[in-house]
């Protein structure tokens, strides 16, 4: 039986552009699992990795003109949006490369013997180790930043993990392209090209999860995708660690102090947040809690006007615009929900944005229909639910699942520490990995502080995605006892050849 062929589509027409690829058979996840598996050793050498790392983004900056093209024939994102979202990638890159070449991502700790301690202390020294092999499943809204050269990908890298990527099916052609790039660049530092695996196929994601060679899974995209492959992961005869991203609301509170101060700017930035990339970010925000009366009035009348300017786009693959129609007009079927700006079909292969309205109160009784406008729903819509109360606020976020973000619009004198600024951030927390105060959750920088991640279903782990400390979901901690000085590993010798910072004895060393 010949291999599925695997089609570049243009989502501005839904047309076939050319075959890219075949779909992976077993055998051929195999080989790439097995091919990056023997390239460990080569990451073994930070020196190596963090340079590798510099020349893949060096390389891709210097394809960028074909990336850039390629990207947008596939996903219909445009040249100005994706050539800035390789920017970021290459940023990207180049952080971890500098977190390599630092050594703190070790956790480096050497606690030497100590009879008096109770119990005694033996000589102990610990540090972290690559798992192996990670498998990294693409995302279909970012084809650069959480695709073959993301986040998971870079992150892996730089902790001396080789990686087997699942292609996006919204991309494949664009994930060819990268492919050919990265492994270009492992090449120049005498990297084998199996460093950097890819495989194409709904079948192949599946027979990736469960190779007995792949250490730690990463994934991007939908609860139920995400949530298959998680139950696969730990359903292993050894079970492996598995940091999905799977659905977010991003949920917004409006103070009706914020409103009744500045309801049109709000209205204008809420507009801006959900319709960015034609509503297709993971945290667009997708459920706002504003007040009732002459604020929240206000705020939705800038929202109205906003929305309305705002032009019909292409989403990324016609199966998601189809299910955006179909999702929108199920949510505004619903009793007491109105919709000012109907969001839909805006023609044959565009969608409009809007938004729907709802009396909070609707929201906070549990078990109903409404619970529908709970659920993400992927494109440019937003629920505005109207609140009367504290009280309706506080239970409607009681029964929010978990969550990328939580925003609060707070006024001056709120967010100076009067009212209940505090108290709202404090119901946020829980609900999400970063919380926002008057801002809106779109744009997530690439920051050594920066947590992209959160609850069950935003994520299967506690950990993130984004940011400098991505690097710890593909390392392990070992221990050496009593280990002679000439055995140990370089980073762990009383004379810290490396010159790495680390922690003796209590007390941190640099």
């Amino acid at each position: 039986m010949a291999a599925a062929p695997v089609w570049s589509v243009d989502p501005r027409t839904g047309k076939q552009r050319e075959q890219v690829a075949v779909e992976a058979t077993a055998q051929e996840v195999d080989a790439a699992v097995r091919a990056a598996h023997e390239a460990r050793g080569a990451l073994a050498d930070r020196t190596v990795r963090a340079a590798f790392l510099r020349t893949a983004a060096d390389e891709l900056e210097a394809a960028r003109d074909g990336l850039v093209e390629t990207a947008d024939a596939e996903t219909a994102l445009g040249p100005v949006r994706l050539t800035g979202e390789l920017a970021r990638t290459c940023y990207q890159l180049r952080a971890f490369a500098d977190i390599v070449d630092e050594g703190a991502f070790l956790d480096i700790v050497v606690d030497h013997p100590d009879d008096t301690a109770t119990p005694p202390i033996p000589d102990l020294r610990r540090y972290k180790v690559p798992l192996g092999v990670v498998a990294v499943y693409s995302a279909s809204n970012f084809p650069f930043a959480f695709s073959v050269p993301g986040g998971d990908t870079a992150s892996a890298l730089a902790a001396g993990c080789p990686v087997v990527v699942k292609a996006h099916p919204d991309h494949p052609g664009l994930s060819e392209y990268v492919a050919k790039v990265l492994r270009r660049a492992a090449a120049r530092h005498d990297v084998p090209e199996g460093v950097v695996g890819l495989v194409h196929g709904f079948d192949a994601g599946i027979e990736l999860i469960k190779h007995p060679l792949v250490a730690a899974a990463g994934f991007t995209g939908s609860v139920r995708g995400g949530r298959a492959l998680f139950d696969a992961a730990a359903a292993r005869p050894v079970p492996i660690p598995f940091h999905g991203e799977l659905g977010s609301l991003n949920p917004v509170v409006v103070t009706e102090a914020a409103a009744a101060e500045r309801a049109e700017e709000i209205g204008a930035g809420l507009a801006g947040s959900m319709t960015l990339g034609v509503g297709q970010f993971c945290v667009k925000p997708g459920l706002v809690l504003a007040p009732s009366g002459a604020a929240g009035d206000a705020l939705l009348k800038s929202l109205t006007d906003a929305v309305s300017d705002t032009d019909a786009g292409v989403l990324l693959d016609h199966r998601m615009r189809d299910n955006f129609v179909a999702g929108v007009a199920e949510r505004a079927q619903l009793p007491d929900v109105d919709s000012p700006v109907t969001p839909g079909a805006g023609g044959e292969h565009t969608v409009s944005a809007g938004f729907l309205t709802v009396p909070a109160s609707r929201l906070a009784q549990e078990g109903g229909e409404h619970d529908l406008l709970l659920e993400e729903c992927f494109g440019p819509v937003t629920v505005v639910a109207r609140y009367d109360d504290e009280t309706e606020v506080e239970a409607v976020l009681a029964r929010l699942p978990g969550n990328l973000t939580a925003t609060v619009q707070l006024s001056r004198e709120e967010a100076a520490g009067q009212g209940r600024g505090a108290e709202i951030l404090a119901e946020l927390t829980p609900l999400a990995g970063r919380v926002l105060v008057n801002g809106w959750p779109t744009g997530v920088a690439v920051a050594p502080a920066q947590h992209h991640g959160g609850p069950y279903p935003a994520t299967t782990s506690t950990s993130t995605s984004v940011g400098g400390t991505a690097i710890e979901r593909w390392l392990r901690p070992v221990a050496y006892q009593n280990a002679p000085e000439a055995l140990l590993p370089p980073e762990l010798r009383d004379d810290n050849p490396l010159g790495l910072p680390r922690r003796v004895d209590g007390r941190l060393e640099r």
